[in-house]
C-alpha cells in the first residue's frame, strides 16, 4: 500500500492529509481567522474538515476518531454546541478534547482519523 501525502505545507515541515490503507489522518486543523472567537473558530475548523475529507472521498459520516485541543478548557460546553451541530449523530466517532498551549490566537485545534476509499486490490 502507498502512503499519499497532500497539501504540504509551512516549508514542507508537515502535510494537511495523509493516506494509508484506506485511512485519512488529518494533521492539526486550525481556523484561518484566528482573530474570531472560538464559536467561529470551531465553526471553521470544522468547514475545513469536511472540505478535506471530501477531497479524499470521505465525510464525516466515516470519522473513526476526533482529538481536540482547546486553548481554554473552560470554553469546552461552547466548542461542544458547535460539535453537536456539525457531528454526524448516527455515526459518531471516538472523541477526547483536551485543554492545550496553541500558538497566539488560535483557540482550537483539531486532528482526525477518518475512513477513506479501500484501496483497489
Amino acid at each position: 500500500m502507498d502512503i499519499q501525502r497532500y497539501h504540504q505545507t509551512f516549508k514542507n515541515w508537515h502535510s494537511a492529509a495523509v493516506t494509508y490503507g484506506g485511512l485519512i489522518f488529518l494533521s492539526g486543523v486550525v481556523a484561518d481567522d484566528k482573530l474570531l472567537p472560538l464559536k467561529q473558530q470551531a465553526e471553521q475548523v470544522f468547514a475545513k474538515i469536511d472540505r478535506t475529507l471530501a477531497e479524499r472521498g470521505s465525510s464525516k459520516a466515516r470519522l473513526l476518531s476526533v482529538t481536540i485541543y482547546l486553548a481554554d478548557l473552560g470554553k469546552k460546553e461552547e466548542m461542544n454546541e458547535v460539535w453537536k451541530a456539525w457531528v454526524d449523530h448516527e455515526n459518531l466517532p471516538a472523541r477526547t478534547c483536551v485543554g492545550a498551549v496553541l500558538t497566539p490566537n488560535t483557540q482550537i485545534e483539531v486532528t482526525v482519523c477518518a475512513a477513506g476509499t479501500p484501496p483497489a486490490a
